[in-house]
């Protein structure tokens, strides 16, 4: 059986990542199957982390979301009802079923999504590189679906800031 790999691609128009357009900009595959997507909301500067786990269903790679925590609650960023708060987080189950990929927009404007696993967690930039656009995050069978970016396929440790 084909492994389940992590792809991401970065698309300069969100249309694209939905229609047969031209090439992404960048992409790159990642040897994991179990990741947490987190990111700082813009104004209220409240951190916020989902935990996905990629798996074949029906013979189709889908991410499920295990669980989520919100850092605390601000205007637009209001836990679910059946958050319970534990450790100085809101966490509770997502809501929905699988999904086949994640699509993520990135500005200059805010600070990237980072992608944590078992290594640390990463800026996408380190991966994708700086350009704005909309990134999917998606499960692919095997390294052969998405090609990788020369010398950003492999997840590093995050620097240490001092």
């Amino acid at each position: 059986m084909t492994p389940l790999v992590l792809c991401l691609a970065l698309w300069a128009d969100p249309g694209m990542a939905d229609a047969a357009q031209p090439s992404p900009m960048a992409t790159a595959v990642l040897p994991v199957t179990a990741f947490t997507l987190a990111w700082t909301h813009s104004i209220e500067r409240v951190r916020w982390e989902e935990d996905y786990r990629a798996e074949l269903i029906g013979g189709q790679p889908v991410l499920v979301a295990t669980e989520a925590r919100i850092k605390g609650s601000a205007a637009g960023m209001e836990p679910p009802e059946q958050a319970r708060w534990r450790d100085g987080w809101y966490t509770y189950t997502p809501a929905g079923g699988p999904a086949p990929r994640l699509l993520l927009s990135r500005s200059a404007h805010t600070a990237d999504y980072e992608l944590c696993t078992h290594q640390g967690c990463t800026p996408l930039g380190h991966w994708l590189g700086l350009a704005e656009g909309t990134v999917t995050v998606q499960p692919c069978l095997g390294i052969g679906k998405a090609a990788p970016s020369p010398g950003i396929n492999r997840p590093q440790a995050p620097e240490s800031s001092g």
